[in-house]
């Protein structure tokens, strides 16, 4: 029996066909068992939501497959038809002004002595980058004697730290371990927390593990809303890259009242970045404080109206202010919500111009300076003769859209493709006309999507962009974009650096051409992408993962030299995007409509889009 034995094994050994066979069934199955692995439950799930996406998006496309695009095949338009406003018969007893409140005999909370947290770091930072960066914060840190606003930029060297904090693996004590809370001793215990108005407050925060202990990594995103009757603003995380945090807060002295903080924790440990992030969203209120910030003697420098340098600022810490509210307001047949009259006017220095005409029944955003709503007539006079160039996502297409039908009074346009070329000119006054040229990019052919920045890779798209700026008249200004298809093409955040240079290079190349030419170089504006809302903020193109795309981008291409300005959409957008009452999950622009909205309401809020529209004339007109 040994020897029978021994003779299969030595059968087994000597037979190469055997080993073929083996090998060849041994690959097969470890194939399947990925392929089993890769298709789940959630796969399949984020697969019809980016289907549902696709086709939200695809019903704009060229104005030949567009039956509501009602336009002619050519390239110039002129829009003279007479323009009749809607009369409006407001009971203004129903419209509240919002005035400062003045406050008497006002009882001040005692100042608290900065206590400094542990550090459960060793003696370099975890994250491989160098601890001088950043010093941790003490538990609760106040900006006294010349406050001013709260502000933030581009970290130095953004996507290689970026990088190197995403490739940490962590020491034995994290690597296991994933956030589950955090710990605020300043406002952990506390029913409600008393502040100044005007200053900044800053609190360092701890993340803790599902036993309570410290983490000692980064990563986590924390989604932060302060919250009050006539103010809405995203406090300002940073994070140190060892498992502590911290969060500032602001609140001008002109709103002191009673706000909430609410802080939720949507991804541990860059799990948002991923190529599948539905698979790991956490999406937990983490903390719900109510603060009371009364009345200070700090005096904040006032906001101005924004100039050409203002859009020099990389990153934007704005907030939305109410300043007027119709309780009785409804919503109208055609879907608009007109709660103010049109030239219910704007509270310096919030905004200037007429409130009214945002239709956002009080609300405007400012940020380190404030925008001019622009009527008609002065919309008309700052883009006659302009060349705008739009490259970008269908959020775009929503704007352009917006700016026509709400600021250049041609309503008749009810919808415009992702790709054309045309001539617009003033109903009032014909020698005012305007040329915009729109070219989606989230694939190379506009009938599809999913490609992003990669849709560059495309030889014949790279010369349809080119011929735009080889003649001897160029685009005057450029507003661009990516991010949403980005979302979903790229796997990992390594990839996309790779694309964003791609992309920064091939455009840096265009401009050079322009200058060689002898032509002047345009103005580039780069439009951060929006903070995906209510259920989009699982999926792929998630607001964790935007956020960072768009930081990275702007860092590659302020680094080619491209862009002179940015509009920071994605700041515009934070404080709306927890539902989808002002958005589609991807779309905060759709065009008004009285119907059964994805929350279930009938209507849906469009002003916030609205905004972006007058803030892009700010910036296309500011001197």
């Amino acid at each position: 029996m040994p020897e029978k034995v021994e003779s299969h094994r030595a059968l087994w050994f000597s037979s190469p066909i055997l080993h073929w066979r083996f090998g060849l069934l041994t690959a097969l199955v470890l194939v399947g068992m990925v392929v089993v692995w890769s298709i789940d439950g959630s796969t399949v799930r984020n697969i019809i939501e980016a289907w549902r996406y696709r086709q939200d998006s695809f019903s704009l496309r060229s104005h030949s497959h567009s039956p509501n695009f009602s336009l002619s095949h050519h390239q110039n338009f002129t829009f003279a038809s007479p323009y009749s406003p809607v009369s409006l018969n407001l009971n203004k007893t129903n419209v509240t002004h919002f005035d400062p409140p003045i406050h008497a005999n006002i009882t001040f909370s005692e100042y608290i002595e900065p206590v400094f947290p542990k550090n459960y770091g060793n003696g370099n930072s975890s994250s491989g980058v160098p601890d001088e960066v950043e010093k941790t914060p003490t538990e609760h840190e106040v900006v006294k004697g010349h406050p001013s606003w709260l502000s933030s930029e581009l970290e130095s060297n953004l996507t290689s730290n970026l990088l190197a904090r995403w490739l940490t693996p962590g020491g034995e004590p994290c690597k296991d371990s994933k956030t589950v809370g955090i710990s605020i001793p300043v406002l952990d215990g506390v029913d409600l927390i008393e502040l100044s108005a005007g200053d900044v407050h800053e609190f360092g925060f701890q993340a803790l593990d599902d036993s309570g202990k410290p983490r000692c990594l980064g990563g986590d995103f924390f989604e932060t809303d302060l919250s009050g009757e006539s103010w809405k603003s995203r406090p300002l995380v940073k994070d140190f890259s060892n498992g502590s945090y911290s969060i500032s807060l602001q609140v001008h002295p002109d709103f002191e009242g009673v706000y909430n903080l609410t802080m939720v924790l949507l991804y541990r440990h860059f799990e948002g970045l991923k190529f599948t992030p539905w698979r790991f969203v956490y999406d937990r209120v983490v903390r719900n404080v109510a603060i009371r910030f009364y009345r200070s003697s700090a005096q904040l420098p006032e906001l101005e109206t924004c100039k050409a340098s203002d859009f020099g600022k990389d990153v934007w810490c704005g907030r939305w202010t109410r300043h007027g509210k119709n309780d009785d307001c409804q919503i109208g047949n055609d879907g608009r919500y007109r709660c103010l009259a049109p030239d219910f006017p704007c509270k310096a220095p919030w905004c200037g111009g007429s409130l009214g005409i945002l239709e956002s029944n009080g609300w405007v955003y400012s940020t380190h300076c404030s925008f001019k709503m622009y009527s008609a007539e002065s919309a008309w006079k700052c883009l006659k003769n302009r060349w705008i160039f739009f490259w970008g996502d269908s959020n775009h297409v929503d704007t352009i859209r917006n700016i026509l039908n709400f600021i250049l009074d041609l309503p008749e346009i009810h919808s415009v493709p992702r790709r054309f070329d045309m001539n617009f000119s003033n109903p009032k006054d014909p020698s005012q006309s305007v040329r915009i040229t729109s070219i989606f990019n989230g694939h190379w052919n506009e009938t599809q999507n999913y490609l992003g920045l990669d849709s560059l890779r495309d030889e014949g798209f790279q010369n349809l962009l080119k011929n735009y700026f080889s003649e001897d008249t160029i685009p005057d200004t450029v507003i661009m974009n990516s991010g949403l298809h980005d979302g979903v093409h790229w796997r990992n955040i390594r990839a996309f650096s790779g694309g964003a240079d791609y992309a920064a290079s091939f455009w840096a190349g265009v401009m050079m051409n322009v200058r060689q030419k002898g032509l002047a170089w345009p103005r580039v504006f780069y439009r951060t992408t929006v903070a995906t809302g209510g259920y989009a903020r699982s999926l792929a193109f998630n607001p964790n993962k935007m956020e960072v795309f768009n930081e990275v981008f702007i860092e590659k291409l302020k680094k080619a030299g491209v862009i002179t300005g940015v509009i920071d959409n994605f700041d515009m957008t934070f404080p709306w995007h927890f539902d989808n009452r002002c958005n589609d999950g991807v779309h905060y622009g759709r065009a008004p409509a009285k119907m059964k909205w994805r929350d279930g309401q009938i209507g849906h809020q469009y002003f916030v889009d609205l905004m972006l529209a007058h803030v892009l004339l700010n910036a296309l007109c500011a001197t």
